[in-house]
């Protein structure tokens, strides 16, 4: 009389947890993410302390901020771009965020881990939303190395510090919950381009920036068409995210954040299943 044993495939939630303790052991041990914290925390530093633009006479260089907290988030939410100090606040972490992203999973193909996870571990939505969870987590931290850098900088330089400290919590947390949504599309890029290092490098910093939306929206705004959609949905909200904004503002960074998610771990998830992820 033979005996058959049955093996149980793992569950969701501990397949999960499996991968989360690699991806951050990786994420923790590896150089990479102290390096982009510190970057982090010192280009909003430099930024605020050493950048000037022509005052109203054109001759004269003034200070590119005069409160501290425009380094953070701009005054309002942002249609259209004006001017770098609308631009050069927190979003510029989703800047950085995408290299250290493209690199961080850059190193999955290049050192053959993904072909031995693939071996063992065949579930591909697994891949997306660990690299996506560790990753916004990593974007997260950024934000807050970030604000420590940026606010220093500012009070040494003597910029005011009059706020609404309501708005200026929703426009961090705002920026924060973003990390995730953002995470999600610089995974997604890297699964498009996994085969080229280079390129998946340059996309992540180009969508980073939000250069193809600040034109859409600049087309769509000469058009004489309402562009809001294109900040509550195609960028992010991340410009929404302001030192006017409210609790709704923050509902629609996290609505959105997870819309993001849900798109482009689905979008990559069936991209992996689809062809040779090695």
């Amino acid at each position: 009389m033979t005996r058959e044993l049955k093996f149980e495939s793992p569950s969701f939630t501990t397949r999960i947890k499996g991968m989360l303790g690699v991806d951050f052991y990786r994420l923790f041990h590896t150089p990479l993410f102290y390096i982009f914290l510190a970057i982090a925390a010192i280009i909003p530093a430099m930024v605020s302390a050493m950048t000037t633009m022509p005052g109203p006479d054109g001759q004269t260089m003034e200070p590119l901020y005069s409160n501290v907290w425009q380094i953070i988030a701009a005054s309002e939410p942002l249609y259209v771009i004006r001017g770098i100090a609308d631009y050069a606040n927190m979003n510029m972490v989703f800047i950085f965020g995408g290299i250290m992203v493209s690199i961080f999973i850059g190193h999955d193909y290049g050192s053959g881990y993904v072909k031995q996870l693939f071996t063992t571990h065949a579930k591909k939505q697994d891949y997306m939303i660990s690299k996506s969870l560790t990753c916004a987590f990593a974007m997260a931290s950024m934000c807050v190395t970030y604000f420590i850098g940026g606010t220093v900088a500012g009070i040494l330089v003597g910029y005011d510090l009059s706020v609404n400290v309501g708005s200026l919590l929703v426009a961090i947390l705002g920026k924060m919950v973003m990390s995730l949504g953002w995470a999600s599309l610089f995974t997604f890029l890297n699964v498009i381009f996994r085969r080229y290092f280079g390129i998946s490098v340059a996309s992540s910093f180009f969508f980073g920036t939000g250069i193809v939306i600040i034109g859409a929206a600049a087309v769509v705004e000469s058009l004489g068409l309402p562009s809001s959609f294109l900040n509550i949905f195609l960028y992010g909200s991340s410009v929404n995210a302001c030192l006017t904004g409210n609790i709704m503002t923050l509902v629609t960074c996290i609505a959105v954040s997870v819309a993001w998610a849900l798109i482009y771990n689905l979008a990559g998830t069936l991209i992996l299943s689809k062809s040779d992820v090695y």
